[in-house]
């Protein structure tokens, strides 16, 4: 049975680090040699002190799902090794009840030189299961994982994605009352994430309480009961997901709004937080309204990930409450809340409702989990509520945000 007790109490946490810089630095191994042979030291700069956290509090409840947001920088993965144990807390103190679980780094827990059958004995013991157990549970893990003959090979021998398998397993078949995920879902077929997602929620089922880490922002809302924003190193806003995704979307997109003027992103420059955000006045209602997407292939079917060399339609019904010249505009952004494209259409005179299509010729996206954001308004009015809709591009070879189209000649 669930109980009303914080599974995670963090009372006015500070995380330091010190950081000291050498003059004279001798990048060379014959300037090295010159030194030692000539007896002259290393000159240390005073050591200075980075913050990465400042006055952390925060409670989770029990059984419940939290998800950690912020941009690149701002404290999230600290945080998560704080409650790990990885960090100590420089001031401040962390609770945790019952027995932690996380994915952190990909990999992170396992000896490259052990097998996968060892790995997760020696994982099982650290987490504090005894030998029984973990040899009772062991056919359930290693057929969770799907690593097949290779759960007796070294792991060195593993692709990230059989990496990402076999910490998943373990982590979530070691009976775990916490569990810490830092990204790593994103990581991984289709296949995989399904089945992951599937054991996420039966966690969820089972009263175990989940802190999430992710990029995510549409997966936050969904999945998590609430959501703490975490921006400079402090606690930004914390409350229902919805809420905290929704003030983190604005501070976003006004940062996003700066960059275009002065060419410089708030976003990369880490120890920046976000502009302060004005609250938002009662408005009346917008003339134009988005109440449907759905997306499709040239083939009229909707895959569960889109190949970055598909063709995509994205059909999408609208009203308007009066006669009105309408605009319709679709937004894609990246997981991370960037803006990879905005498209816009001059609609015409319009009035009660129809549908509209936009026709992308190829995705030439990287694989992951984007937000389309489409909206339709009337006689110039400010978009406040674009619909949101998730789309899923599948993994494919090579690094980056976007899949162009390229031809290699060699003369």
């Amino acid at each position: 049975m669930r109980d009303n007790q914080d599974s995670i109490v963090i009372t006015n946490v500070t995380k330091s680090f010190k950081k000291t810089s050498r003059k004279n630095e001798y990048t060379t191994v014959k300037s090295e040699l010159v030194r030692l042979l000539t007896f002259k030291r290393r000159l240390i700069e005073p050591a200075t002190h980075i913050t990465a956290l400042r006055g952390v509090d925060l409670r989770v409840p029990k059984g419940s799902t939290i998800g950690i947001v912020g941009r690149n920088g701002s404290g999230k993965s600290t945080l998560l090794k704080l409650l790990t144990g990885i960090y100590a807390p420089t001031t401040g103190t962390i609770q945790v009840k019952g027995r932690i679980s996380a994915l952190l780094e990909l990999g992170a827990g396992f000896h490259p030189d052990f097998t996968g059958r060892e790995n997760i004995l020696i994982n099982g013991i650290i987490l504090g299961m005894g030998r029984a157990e973990l040899k009772a549970r062991m056919p359930e893990i290693i057929e969770f994982a799907e690593l097949g003959d290779f759960i007796d090979e070294p792991v060195r021998t593993y692709s990230s994605g059989m990496f990402m398998r076999l910490a998943f397993a373990v982590a979530t078949h070691v009976d775990p009352d916490v569990l810490i995920i830092d990204e790593i879902l994103s990581v991984g077929d289709e296949h995989f994430n399904r089945k992951s997602m599937a054991k996420m929620n039966e966690f969820r089922r089972s009263g175990r309480t989940i802190v999430l880490v992710t990029h995510d922002l549409s997966t936050v809302e969904r999945w998590c009961d609430a959501a703490a924003w975490i921006d400079g190193g402090r606690i930004r806003m914390h409350g229902p997901s919805k809420d905290v995704v929704r003030e983190y979307r604005r501070a976003v997109a006004a940062a996003e709004a700066e960059a275009l003027k002065t060419g410089h992103s708030a976003l990369d420059q880490p120890g920046l937080a976000l502009p302060a955000t004005a609250p938002v006045a009662e408005e009346k209602a917008p003339l134009g309204s988005v109440h449907a997407v759905r997306v499709r292939d040239g083939k009229g079917e909707t895959p569960v990930a889109f190949g970055a060399d598909a063709s995509l339609f994205v059909d999408f019904d609208w009203s308007f409450s009066e006669p009105v010249k309408a605009k319709f505009n679709v937004d894609l952004m990246s997981s991370d809340g960037r803006l990879v494209f905005s498209t816009g259409f001059d609609g015409g005179q319009r009035s009660g409702s129809g549908t509209s299509t936009l026709e992308l010729s190829r995705v030439g996206l990287g694989g992951g989990v984007y937000e389309l954001l489409v909206s339709a308004a009337g006689n110039g009015e400010t978009i406040k509520n674009p619909f949101r809709h998730a789309l899923h591009v599948a993994p494919s070879d090579g690094v980056g945000l976007v899949r162009p189209e390229l031809r290699w000649s060699v003369k």
